[in-house]
């Protein structure tokens, strides 16, 4: 009886043990790396994940595959197509954008894949919310679980697609905004450095992490920290065309094209802010 009690009593150890090495954060890990590596992704978009990180990324933001989560401006949808399948079963994807044309390669991944889960839920989105938008209304405040923004800190300093003012104020209002209570906002851009000229956050794509916190911090959230996940030291952040010298855009084309593939895509910032609760 003795041994049969020692047995079980080792069993259960080895039960809960397992249970802590298998918790919640290796689940979510796992359903992330399946999301990553479903079919449905586009070859081109998965060799970029040796820069982008997204199982490390989207773990370090804390995103749940229950959690309400809204993509500024997805561009091309590089990680619509791992934030769908991920968000499927339990979780709501919204992708926002100025107007329905910032939606066209979302539109392009829903048409191509109908049936592929998390694909036809999709909801649509306007950011930042002005009046002339087109067809598309702001994500309903309050709502979300995570903001997500990929590379667009600088669109925003630059004034993209419109007239030339920076926006980001209201770009990281309208975020803390739709936002429960509590809810994360993560952030990934490409860094200039600290002792750079500021003038050059609004040409060269590069931003500093510091402008970052302080446009966050001034709408209202709080800083919790930084992943190193996404730099890449051999980025010096003073190329004279900018940070579309490096890879993926190469905009000097075949000039020192081995040069800049063998540097990589730029360093990044990736930094986690919380609406307070």
């Amino acid at each position: 009886m003795r041994q049969i009690m020692i047995a079980t009593a080792i069993a259960t150890t080895a039960l809960a043990v397992a249970s802590v090495a298998t918790g919640a954060p290796a689940t979510q890990r796992h359903t992330l790396q399946s999301a990553v590596d479903a079919p449905t992704r586009t070859p081109a978009n998965v060799t970029r994940d040796q820069y982008r990180h997204p199982v490390e990324t989207l773990g370090f933001f804390g995103v749940s595959p229950t959690d309400t989560v809204v993509e500024i401006w997805p561009g091309g949808g590089w990680y619509t197509e791992i934030l769908a399948p991920y968000l499927a079963h339990g979780g709501t994807l919204w992708v926002a954008s100025p107007g329905p044309e910032g939606l066209g390669g979302v539109q392009k991944l829903m048409t191509a894949h109908p049936d592929a889960p998390g694909y036809a839920a999709i909801r649509t989105a306007a950011f930042p919310a002005r009046a002339a938008t087109e067809g598309l209304a702001p994500v309903p405040d309050g709502t979300a679980d995570v903001v997500l923004t990929f590379r667009n800190v600088h669109n925003w300093r630059m004034g993209y697609q419109r007239d030339g003012q920076d926006y980001s104020p209201q770009a990281f209002e309208q975020m803390f905004a739709m936002l429960k209570p509590g809810g994360t906002l993560g952030v990934v851009d490409h860094r200039l450095p600290e002792d750079a000229d500021s003038a050059r956050e609004h040409s060269s794509g590069y931003v500093k992490v510091s402008t970052v916190r302080r446009l966050a911090e001034e709408a209202g959230f709080e800083y919790v920290g930084a992943s190193e996940v996404n730099a890449n030291p051999a980025d010096t952040a003073d190329w004279e065309r900018g940070v579309w010298t490096l890879p993926p855009t190469l905009s000097l084309r075949d000039q020192d094209r081995e040069r800049y593939l063998a540097i990589g895509e730029s360093d990044r910032m990736t930094l986690k802010f919380r609406k307070p609760a």
